[in-house]
């Protein structure tokens, strides 16, 4: 990805990205103790704000803190560095933090100011070849921890499964636990059988991905039938289709499959549906207020 837009925002101040520091001891370098939001901004206008905003409140709320902003201080916070980043398609970055304490505790958990930071990137558009070729991607086990759907800035085991993808020159590494498909390392993992969009359902072993629910909606949108249900290993390997979605991505053909074709090995033709789907609606919500 591109480098971000030299301003950011810490502690209720904007400054130079360069220049931002944090504690040593803050609970988030120390532990992983916060949360996080990843938010593509399409023309000027942050997409699906107020999912976003309520999933970091929820997850904020599983590591029993508040959130530290009001929905409309953080409205202000966006608003400022999206102009800061010309207004361009670009995606947001923000995370909160249980701040800093004297000290390296386990617990009690401290009620101590919240560090809170945030800045805007480049959008990543996806190269010409992955829309028509598609992406290779590689299973592994679901090594992450027992509390998947709270977005925790505690990413290493998806770093490392994300490396093996790297390792093998695939795009992302999908997720299996005994036997059944979960997420991937940072993507929400679509299977089409029969003609049907399939999704792993919600729990604790699946981020509730923003861009899931989107591509969902435009699935139904575009006539493509779609339900959450379990998707076994068996099932992923045979399927007609593979997806996979993030803020970052938005859905993603997956052509091959530790080292073998999906499908007839191309982009399949309700992807094409819905990526359509996707695009116009991104159209439509840029003439949109926010």
């Amino acid at each position: 990805m591109a480098e971000p837009f030299p301003t950011c925002y810490l502690n209720g101040s904007y400054l130079p990205l360069a220049e931002a520091r944090i504690s040593p001891l803050d609970r988030g370098f120390l532990f992983g103790d916060g949360a996080y939001e990843v938010m593509p901004v399409y023309g000027g206008r942050p997409f699906r704000l107020e999912a976003h905003c309520a999933r970091l409140k929820r997850s904020l709320a599983e590591l029993r803190m508040r959130d530290p902003l009001s929905r409309e201080e953080w409205r202000r916070v966006f608003a400022t560095l999206i102009e800061a980043g010309g207004r361009a398609d670009q995606y947001l970055y923000w995370q909160v933090t249980r701040g800093a304490e004297s000290g390296r505790n386990h617990a009690p958990l401290p009620e101590i100011p919240r560090t809170v930071f945030a800045f805007a990137a480049p959008w990543p558009a996806a190269a010409p070849e992955v829309l028509e070729q598609g992406v290779a991607c590689v299973t592994a086990a679901d090594t992450r921890w027992a509390r998947c759907d709270i977005k925790s800035t505690a990413l290493l085991a998806n770093v490392l499964l994300r490396q093996l993808a790297v390792d093998a020159s695939a795009a992302e590494t999908i997720l299996l636990r005994e036997g059944r498909l979960t997420d991937a390392s940072a993507s929400a993992v679509h299977v089409v059988l029969g003609g049907e969009v399939r999704t792993p359902p919600n729990s604790r072993e699946i981020l509730p991905s923003t861009t899931r629910t989107v591509v969902e909606e435009l699935a139904a949108r575009a006539g493509v039938p779609w339900r959450a249900a379990p998707v076994s290993e068996q099932e992923l390997r045979v399927a007609e289709e593979v997806w996979i979605s993030a803020a970052t991505r938005e859905v993603q053909p997956v052509t091959r499959l530790d080292g073998r074709p999906v499908g007839e090995g191309r982009p399949g033709p309700l992807w094409r549906r819905v990526y359509t789907a996707f695009q116009d609606w991104k159209r439509e919500l840029q003439e949109q207020p926010w």
